[in-house]
């Protein structure tokens, strides 16, 4: 069994229950497991690495992204800032309805490069897009770029069920059946999800949000989840409710509660127009939010009263949400924003949560989410899934005595010094080991240009601007 020995460790940061933190320690990785952290530790044969100027975090859990927006992005012409998230909406289908497999493949290395890069080693991604050009591909082509990157990714299915026509914002040519969408649910189920210790790849059963879908379609994912022991994710109270009131008289959450769409294996996210009374009823379900701070300040929306849904019990995560709205897919980045965004609502200083309480819910409350006890935090016996970020360059100078909060309350803007997952070595040095990193880039490029910038109007009307 292969072994790594990370020695001298200036900082090792654990977010473990005692909230622990090693100085001048060591770290043993024994195959995919941490095996022990203390001073002198010995491991003939081991493979040593001189960490005497790192900082060493557990790895940061991403519960919410759009890895194929990576290719829709960096885009003026669809002026997310003045639009309302409906609208942006509306106008950007336009430009995922043409997205094919290939896109997909390429923008979801895209987005886990820029994830791993940045300190996250578990993701997942809530891949709501299926058309005549995707096919039934997409999960299968992520699962073929997380192998290459060596990243832990939970696959979320999506999909539509209630077009334009019926109401919603979803052109057809995006819309399936609730059937076709509950068989490609248990297919990938049955060809992917791995429930045991340290495993690399799950499923969890996504329909995209409640405006969107139908009712049967959210009854039935429930069944369906709860009975081959998979997890439930949606989008929910980000700017529907409104029009759900409107059309069926209820709120989101109380209509997705008739539904059965709630519990501790389902989580939500966004949640920006949740109440203080839908607050206790998450919490008594158990059901979590994954907080994406950087679309709120891109549609200037209501921000998470974090410490009230916290003092109410609800699970709060951290979501870098699709590159559409964040431009990124850096935890590192999203960090910082959550944490900032904190201190501006606190206008009373009636209370604020801790930068090292931003990366716990990075970490220790991304895996209860996700509903992982094998990661999270760093013990014996927890998988080997951390980063470490190089702290003896200028930058970091007369900030060290705090390795705790440094993560939150600094920021962190360039990649980490080296990225571990599964116990193994996926990203240093500036590279991903024994992958071209280049020429992946000049690929997906291509297929950007081919694919969407040739045909779709928003880049035409990019490049008429030009």
């Amino acid at each position: 069994m292969e072994q790594l020995l990370f020695k001298n460790v200036r900082a090792i940061v654990t977010c473990d229950p005692t909230d622990q933190v090693f100085y001048d320690s060591d770290l043993l990785v024994e195959g995919p497991a941490i095996s022990q952290i203390g001073k002198n530790l010995n491991a003939p044969g081991a493979k040593v690495i001189d960490c005497r100027d790192q900082f060493l975090y557990p790895g940061l859990i991403n519960t919410h992204h759009h890895f194929f927006q990576a290719f829709v992005r960096n885009l003026v012409t669809i002026d997310r800032p003045n639009m309302t998230v409906m609208e942006w909406l509306a106008e950007a289908q336009n430009t995922f309805q043409m997205v094919d497999s290939d896109v997909i493949y390429y923008a979801s290395l895209t987005a886990m490069a820029d994830l791993i890069k940045h300190g996250c080693t578990t993701a997942f991604d809530h891949q709501y897009l299926y058309t005549d050009r995707t096919g039934t591909e997409p999960i299968d082509r992520q699962m073929e770029a997380a192998a290459l990157l060596g990243m832990r990714f939970h696959a979320g299915r999506g999909g539509s069920t209630r077009s334009i026509e019926e109401g919603s914002f979803v052109p057809q040519t995006m819309c399936e059946t609730t059937e076709a969408f509950l068989t490609d649910c248990e297919r990938v189920i049955h060809r992917y999800h791995d429930a045991s210790r340290y495993s690399m790849r799950q499923v969890v059963i996504a329909p995209t949000q409640p405006f969107s879908c139908k009712k049967e379609t959210f009854v039935e994912s429930a069944r369906l989840a709860r009975r081959e022991g998979v997890r439930l994710h949606t989008h929910l109270n980000e700017g529907e409710v409104a029009q759900m009131l409107e059309r069926c008289g209820q709120r989101t959450l109380a209509w997705a509660m008739d539904a059965g769409f709630i519990g501790p294996d389902v989580w939500i996210a966004h949640g920006r127009e949740t109440t203080p009374e839908e607050y206790a009823i998450l919490a008594r379900a158990g059901t979590g939010i994954s907080h994406c701070p950087a679309p709120t300040f891109y549609g200037a929306t209501e921000m998470l009263d974090i410490p009230a849904m916290e003092k109410a019990g609800v699970l709060i995560s951290l979501g870098t949400d699709g590159c559409s709205t964040n431009e990124g897919s850096s935890m590192l980045e999203t960090l910082r924003l959550a944490y900032l965004m904190q201190t501006f609502r606190n206008v009373r200083r009636t209370g604020c949560p801790r930068p090292y309480d931003i990366l716990k819910m990075g970490t220790v409350n991304g895996a209860k989410t996700l509903g992982r006890n094998d990661i999270g935090y760093l013990s014996a016996g927890m998988a080997a899934d951390f980063f470490l970020i190089d702290v003896g360059t200028l930058e970091y100078a007369g900030a060290l005595h705090d390795p705790k909060n440094i993560l939150s309350k600094l920021g962190v803007s360039g990649p980490a010094w080296k990225t571990v997952i599964n116990g193994k070595i996926v990203y240093e040095n500036g590279g991903f080991p024994g992958i071209d990193e280049r020429q992946l880039a000049q690929e997906g490029e291509a297929v950007c240009t081919r694919v969407l910038r040739r045909n779709c109007s928003v880049f035409k009307r990019l490049a008429a601007e030009m």
